[in-house]
């Protein structure tokens, strides 16, 4: 296993240094002039020039790419010259909301898809079959955003159980009640289509599962069909799911951007939109290189628990 993580680590750190050159150059291609927005619309010329050297907008391309990296690798993330504060600071508060969030929205996601998979699976049904392909089906179509208003609508105006927005008053450890009852809404946005894509690959590779001959066998002597999905089929099929997940994983944290913006949730999504929308480089390059390494750390984990699900791929086999 040691040996199959140091293969993969030079690809995930090329793929984090590209990254981070493509984001750089991407944001200095973005019409308007952060000087000017910091200046104010009165400012003049030579104050404008002071406001670019201090910010050090007056050297080369390289020379800037090149300090920022410098910064990255010795952990100083620099300050926000627009939104105001330490960028670490900003990070720090937003990623805290936003990993509850999505881990709240995951584990829903996957309880769900195993649920419902193993269920059509082991019961099969013609009716609950089309009800879930149905379910499934506007559950990928419906937007975040769009799903997000009509559970607010619902849940929140017509029937007000729910908060429409926000984050709990007290924190999420001092009255867990209460925080469950901020997280449902925005977690079951964003767990929706993903739990949805989870279980289209579950369902599926259960059915492949069960027509192998380790299936047929047990068929044979006799063992309950329930018995062979959920002690035999179901743990063959994880690996695929697993890379199902990690696909997902990353889709999940692009959605909690709208998600956030939907539901007031103060995480990292919003503090992308506020960084783009008021041209807050420095804040915008962080962000956007934190999600593209959260993305390769989870898909360099989900390569990791495939390969000690199934030893061929550590040896270098195919799957």
């Amino acid at each position: 296993m040691t040996r199959y993580v140091v293969r993969r680590l030079p690809s995930a750190v090329l793929v984090l240094f590209g990254a981070s050159v493509l984001i750089f150059l991407l944001l200095r291609l973005v019409p308007g002039d952060p000087a000017t927005s910091l200046a104010g619309p009165d400012a003049t010329p030579d104050t404008i020039a002071a406001v670019r050297h201090q910010l050090g907008l007056d050297r080369s391309i390289p020379a800037q790419y090149l300090t920022w990296l410098g910064d990255l690798v010795t952990f100083d993330l620099g300050r926000s010259y627009i939104i105001g504060g330490q960028i670490a600071d900003l990070v720090g508060n937003g990623l805290v909301n936003t990993v509850v969030l999505a881990a709240a929205a995951l584990l829903l996601a996957v309880v769900t898809s195993v649920v419902i998979s193993v269920a059509s699976v082991a019961r099969p049904s013609r009716l609950l079959s089309a009800v879930v392909a149905a379910a499934n089906t506007v559950a990928i179509a419906l937007p975040v955003f769009v799903t997000g208003v009509l559970l607010v609508l619902v849940f929140a105006v017509v029937i007000p159980v729910l908060p429409a927005g926000g984050v709990p008053p007290d924190g999420f450890i001092a009255r867990p009640d209460i925080a469950v009852q901020y997280l449902l809404l925005p977690s079951i946005c964003l767990a929706l289509p993903v739990a949805a894509a989870l279980t289209r690959f579950l369902t599926e590779s259960l059915r492949t599962e069960l027509g192998k001959p380790y299936a047929l066998t047990a068929r044979a002597l006799g063992i309950a069909h329930w018995q062979i999905v959920t002690r035999g089929a179901l743990r063959n099929a994880l690996p695929t799911m697993l890379t199902a997940l990690g696909i997902q994983t990353g889709q999940l944290l692009g959605g909690a951007v709208l998600v956030e913006s939907a539901f007031a949730w103060p995480g990292i999504g919003q503090l992308i939109e506020q960084g783009i929308s008021r041209r807050d480089y420095p804040v915008v390059q962080v962000l956007l290189l934190l999600s593209v390494a959260v993305f390769v750390i989870i898909q360099l984990g989900t390569d990791l628990v495939h390969a000690y699900l199934d030893p061929r791929i550590r040896i270098g086999g195919k799957s």
